[in-house]
């Protein structure tokens, strides 16, 4: 293994630990900043670019308010695992890993990250990303996502 390819794995490592430890915590700019200007994001609903992107995060960010609302603190902590990463080339890479996500209740929802990477502007970025929820606790967050 050359030593580029260890500086790639790590700054995609570091990449996707930046998007869930960012968004668990509110701060959406520093969410957006981590994608591509033209990159896309299914969750199963299709967002293209990060203005499209944004209006997720601005929807995401109204429902735990709304979790919150009655004084109880409510927080949102995502872990990843088994992450696969496959560098195509020096500057194109793609991935998948596992989430689950801790609320105040436990375990809330959980699934699976299936992503694409491009170094641009001497960084690496999401160009596209697909998250699949496997399954949920009825009446948390995740349950709300579908419906229910």
């Amino acid at each position: 293994m050359e030593l580029w390819e260890l500086t790639a794995r790590e700054a995609i490592r570091d990449l996707v630990a930046r998007y869930n430890a960012n968004g668990d915590t509110g701060r959406f700019a520093e969410v957006l900043e981590l994608f591509a200007e033209d990159a896309v994001m299914e969750v199963p609903e299709r967002y293209e670019g990060r203005d499209g992107i944004a209006t997720l995060f601005s929807g995401t960010q109204s429902n735990v308010k709304e979790l919150g609302s009655g004084g109880k603190r409510v927080y949102i902590r995502h872990n990843t695992s088994t992450h696969q990463i496959d560098l195509l080339d020096s500057t194109h890479a793609k991935g998948r890993c596992y989430y689950f996500v801790m609320m105040p209740h436990g375990v809330d929802h959980w699934g699976r990250y299936v992503d694409e990477y491009e170094m641009r502007d001497g960084r690496w970025v999401f160009t596209h990303r697909k998250v699949t929820m496997d399954g949920y606790v009825p009446g948390g967050m995740g349950a709300q996502s579908v419906g229910e």
